[in-house]
């Protein structure tokens, strides 16, 4: 069966707190990341990534999306979310 990690744009987001649900440094967070962004970090460490725009994480009013990683067997789910975060920050610069 194929490993599916869903990454929610809080977890890059530097305006949310640790405690609150970002999994990333704040220095490597970014400010409102999105899920395009996400996405395209997801394509270019050589993962598919699904983007689902009309879901809400349960801790949060607006509907942000979310990205679904699918064939990250050979990867930790924190070690997706830290390649994404330093890829979101390069696609910024």
């Amino acid at each position: 069966m194929a490993v599916e990690n869903v990454i929610w744009p809080r977890y890059l987001d530097a305006s949310t707190s640790r405690s609150a649900g970002r999994r990333v440094p704040l220095g490597d967070a970014v400010e409102e990341p999105t899920v395009d962004e996400i996405a395209e970090a997801v394509q270019q460490i050589g993962y598919d990534a699904v983007i689902e725009r009309d879901v809400r994480h349960p801790q949060e009013w607006d509907a942000r999306g979310r990205v679904v990683v699918k064939g990250a067997d050979d990867s930790t789910k924190n070690d997706l979310v830290q390649a994404v975060a330093a890829y979101v920050g390069i696609l910024r610069d």
